[in-house]
């Protein structure tokens, strides 16, 4: 039985990569950092901030402390309105929810809580896992599995809902299935919007 759907934020129930590069390029202006490359900001859509700034320190600790010490300053929400969900969310999640408990699992930090006051999604979540909660970012499975024990159901009853590669190794080194959202993404099941997810999961529960 398919009793927890857990989602990723960033690509899967909002595009944020004009967001993130907005955010980000307005920590490396202030320390007279180049722009992300395009790399880069394929990078910022799935990784946490840590990882953005390590990948651009590489391995200059006093440059990634002064990266983490601007970032902490910054306030992410002025960034919001560029965030893109393909449609209102809180209907749909709230629809899911008449048959599997709803979670959270995402790189993102201290703005998870502002973010989902933006998007009008405050207490629809059963259990929220993230960077915040002191565990390492996917790929490793921390986040994941974090989510499932606050939702006190069994990994074999979970789903992750991805749309990166990172997102289907969390998913396999936490045991649970997964489904993968969009073309960024190769896994058995792979979905192309987020409005295909009901009939994917009817899919899953079948089986």
């Amino acid at each position: 039985m398919l009793e927890l759907v857990i989602f990723d934020a960033d690509g899967v129930l909002f595009e944020s990569g004009d967001s993130n590069t907005a955010y980000y390029n307005a920590i490396f202006k202030a320390l007279g950092e180049p722009q992300l490359s395009p790399d880069e900001e394929r990078l910022a859509v799935f990784l946490s901030a840590r990882q953005v700034f390590e990948h651009r320190a590489a391995g200059d600790r006093e440059r990634m402390r002064r990266m983490q010490e601007v970032g902490a300053q910054l306030d992410f929400t002025p960034f919001f309105h560029l965030l893109a969900p393909p449609f209102e969310l809180r209907p749909f999640l709230l629809g899911l929810k008449t048959r599997h408990k709803i979670g959270l699992a995402t790189n993102r930090s201290v703005t998870v809580p502002r973010l989902l006051e933006h998007l009008n999604l405050q207490g629809v979540f059963d259990a929220i896992a993230c960077a915040q909660d002191n565990v390492r970012p996917k790929p490793a499975p921390d986040i994941v599995k974090l989510c499932i024990e606050r939702a006190a159901v069994g990994r074999d009853a979970a789903v992750y809902v991805g749309d990166s590669e990172i997102d289907y190794i969390a998913a396999q080194a936490a045991g649970v299935k997964f489904i993968g959202l969009g073309d960024r993404v190769k896994s058995p099941i792979v979905i192309e919007r987020l409005h295909d997810l009901p009939a994917a999961l009817e899919r899953i529960t079948r089986e």
